[in-house]
């Protein structure tokens, strides 16, 4: 019982600092106000109540700052927690830190604590390390056998987990959760094209899969680190109490289960499972291991360097296809114009006689459908998957805008507000327009990454684009040309606060099956 009451004592100490901010914060706000509703500087406590207050809408609270502060702010911290925040969306602050100067703005130290669970992954590597991997990276997803893996794993799921659950649910009029669906979907995807293997969460009894709960954990202590100072949750990751103890256990479920997946793999290959592979395609593990890629890279193709490599492939492709998946069947269901030009454009690759039909579309199907695309990348404009990242610079530095930087302080860009902002994309910024990504000659208007952030930029930009595309059109075209999807009326669908942009209470509908 002591050592309860003592566990106990210990994580309350850990959020001390949250109740102390809390209460500065009540005081203050009785009794001051703020300028042009920008957050307020308080003496010890910095801008930190501001986020307090407005965590349930951080995102839009951002967005406010930066639109009336001309796309840069610095948000000052506790006294002495080395937590102050330079926001900016400005484009060309943007192309000077991942691309001009991006060797000042490496992951750096800071970002490899908070992403320890991600071990040396290409996520978490820089310089020489991330070098090597990213090329490795680069070779693995443009290789043919992956890409007929890819494929087959994608239509192999839409065909036989997806339509039938909408089928079913259809069928009995339920409503229910198409933002679990999909999360349920797209994991078992990129577990199957990543590992080789499905962990079978999407199905109608809806399992609950400890690989899938304990991802989501990990994401979720993430975060608390992005806002609690370095020694709170290192004493609390010491200590084994509070969220880092959820994140120890959460670490210890994945790494029990990837290193089963390695050891599943490889005596596969060793009883000559490679040759049946053949005509279905690799998966990334199997690639790894039969590829002589220790030789070319350098690299030492151990346990650790798969775990940590199928750990960071697996968090790129798990939830990124996801968010976006839902975010566009609500923008697009909800703007009954954009609905009918994709169902349209659909119909226009299909027979005649077959427009009226239940039709399953393949990727060779979709390679020049043009507001389809359109369409995703608006969504990700307005609603980018992982809303913000952050950098540190290794040393002074000063941005186009004219703003100081230095090693403690954070830089960060919020892709949710720079979708936002209308001295970027016009007085129409806030609005879903897909037509903004077709050009006059009918072509896929190609924005500057740096205006775009949803992908990266610079020499880190995202190397598994046209598989997030591939997977997004056929998942979309299935359901935009075969159901119907009605939202429940006054759901609330604001974004959560996560590294990942979902729905916060999830997407709730109902659907309807346009054919017999």
């Amino acid at each position: 019982m002591k050592e309860m009451a003592f566990s106990s004592l210990l994580t309350s100490v850990g959020y001390l600092e949250i109740f102390i901010a809390i209460f500065f914060f009540l005081v203050f706000w009785a009794i001051g106000n703020t300028k042009n509703d920008l957050p307020r500087n308080y003496p010890f406590l910095g801008m930190f109540p501001t986020l307090l207050l407005n965590i349930h809408r951080i995102h839009e609270k951002i967005t406010e700052v930066l639109s009336k502060t001309g796309g840069t702010f610095l948000l000052k911290g506790p006294w002495f927690t080395n937590m102050d925040m330079l926001g900016t969306v400005d484009p060309v602050n943007v192309h000077y830190i991942m691309s001009t100067n991006s060797s000042n703005f490496p992951k750096g130290p800071e970002f490899k604590k908070i992403f320890d669970a991600f071990g040396d992954g290409i996520f978490n590597s820089d310089f020489d390390l991330w070098k090597k991997q990213s090329k490795y990276a680069k070779e693995l997803v443009i290789n043919q056998k992956y890409h007929k893996c890819l494929i087959k794993t994608i239509n192999d799921k839409v065909k036989d987990g997806l339509i039938p659950i909408l089928d079913f649910m259809a069928k009995e009029d339920k409503i229910f959760d198409l933002q679990d669906i999909f999360k349920r979907l797209t994991f078992d995807t990129i577990c199957k094209v990543v590992t080789g293997f499905d962990p079978g969460c999407l199905s109608l009894e809806f399992p609950c899969v400890p690989f899938v709960k304990a991802m989501e954990d990990i994401d979720y202590v993430i975060v608390i680190r992005h806002l609690l100072p370095e020694s709170i949750w290192k004493l609390q990751k010491w200590l084994g109490v509070g969220p880092e103890k959820k994140l120890s256990k959460a670490v210890e479920v994945v790494d029990q289960i990837i290193e089963k997946f390695i050891l599943m793999k490889r005596e596969e290959l060793s009883n000559g499972a490679k040759s049946k592979q053949q005509e279905v395609g690799f998966d990334l593990l199997t690639l790894c291991i039969v590829n002589d890629g220790e030789r070319t890279t350098g690299l030492k193709f151990d346990n650790k360097f798969l775990r940590d490599t199928i750990f960071s492939f697996l968090f790129a492709g798990r939830d990124g296809v996801n968010s976006c998946l839902t975010w566009f069947i609500w923008l697009v269901f909800a703007h009954p114009e954009v609905e009918r030009n994709i169902r349209e454009e659909l119909k226009a690759i299909i027979p005649v006689e077959e427009t009226e039909k239940w039709k399953f579309f393949t990727a060779e199907d979709l390679k020049n459908v043009i507001y389809l695309h359109a369409a995703l990348c608006e969504t990700m404009r307005l609603y980018p998957p992982v809303p913000f990242q952050h950098k540190r610079p290794q040393k002074h530095d000063i941005l186009p805008s004219g703003h100081h930087v230095h090693p403690k302080m954070r830089v960060m860009f919020n892709l949710y507000a720079m979708g936002r902002m209308e001295f970027i994309w016009g007085k129409e910024a806030s609005e879903f327009k897909p037509e903004r990504w077709i050009s006059e000659c009918g072509t896929i208007k190609h924005e500057a990454s740096y205006k775009f952030l949803t992908f990266g930029a610079g020499p880190r930009k995202c190397i598994g684009i046209e598989t997030s595309f591939t997977q997004l059109k056929v998942m979309a075209a299935v359901i935009i040309h075969n159901y119907e999807i009605k939202m429940v009326k006054d759901h609330d669908v604001s974004p959560n606060c996560s590294i990942i942009l979902h729905m916060k209470h999830g997407f709730k509908v109902r659907v309807k099956k346009r054919w017999a």
